[in-house]
């Protein structure tokens, strides 16, 4: 998830940031290449979502969020991996995230449907993008104090591609949403203000990546992934509506317990 990659990388910064006077304390004079070309493609990908969206093309829309959301989640680990950390890096990503996730999201949402519930619908695209920013802004300033096996507050990358699902879905299906507007700008707004909650959500921090799965883990892995590519604008909204939920289940579990 894009939150922990920024957290990662900000977190990098901090720890390499030399003492003032310093020769290395001089600011760069140039920012990595390779992970600040798939932050681009993730802020290129926001970008398009919005302009295919007013122009009624729903589905190319929401697939672009997706794109987004694989880009956003690939910047990270590249400057992992080839050791490019930077807190410019970190920063390009936020704006960025604030791009693809919260205005392109709202935007698209609102050329769909939205609009059709006057003042309702432009306030709920309107709560959806200013949670997406305070949701940027309070992970930014809590990086360190947080347990990493959890986020708190959906990560803007679920709850963008969650209101994304449901727009893709539809688009394929010839689902009209006329006459709903109002149930969607419910759902767009609980969806946004979800991000700024203290309901927790795992992190997935968690699952080893780089260990070893036994042969049959394997194939059910191709094997699901060839599931979902039956129909992928209604699998993918589906487990991203699982996830966006699952943080308020968990939470009245411990309520209750």
């Amino acid at each position: 998830m894009s939150d922990q990659n920024q957290s990662d990388d900000l977190e990098q910064h901090i720890n390499d940031t030399p003492e003032p006077g310093d020769e290395a304390s001089k600011p760069p004079r140039g920012v990595y290449l390779l992970p600040n070309l798939f932050t681009t493609g993730a802020l290129f990908s926001g970008f398009y979502a919005v302009i295919a969206g007013m122009n009624g093309h729903f589905e190319a829309a929401a697939i672009a969020i997706f794109v987004a959301m694989v880009f956003d989640g690939l910047d990270g680990r590249v400057a992992r991996m080839t050791n490019t950390q930077s807190k410019f890096g970190a920063e390009y990503d936020s704006l960025s995230d604030m791009v693809s996730f919260g205005v392109a999201p709202a935007l698209v949402a609102f050329t769909w449907s939205l609009n059709e519930a006057g003042k309702w619908g432009w306030l709920a695209a309107f709560i959806y993008c200013a949670c997406a920013a305070l949701r940027l802004a309070r992970f930014n300033t809590q990086i360190g104090s947080m347990d990493k096996r959890f986020f708190m507050g959906l990560p803007s990358p679920a709850a963008a591609a969650t209101v994304a699902g449901l727009i893709w879905w539809a688009d394929v299906e010839g689902w009209s949403p006329e006459g709903v507007a109002g149930l969607i700008a419910l759902y767009v707004a609980v969806i946004g203000l979800l991000m700024v909650s203290n309901v927790l959500y795992h992190s997935g921090k968690e699952i080893n990546l780089k260990g070893r799965i036994s042969f049959p883990k394997m194939i059910v892995l191709v094997l699901v992934a060839g599931f979902i590519s039956t129909e992928p604008q209604l699998w993918l909204w589906l487990i991203l509506l699982g996830y966006t939920i699952s943080g308020p289940i968990l939470w009245l579990k411990r309520k209750a317990s």
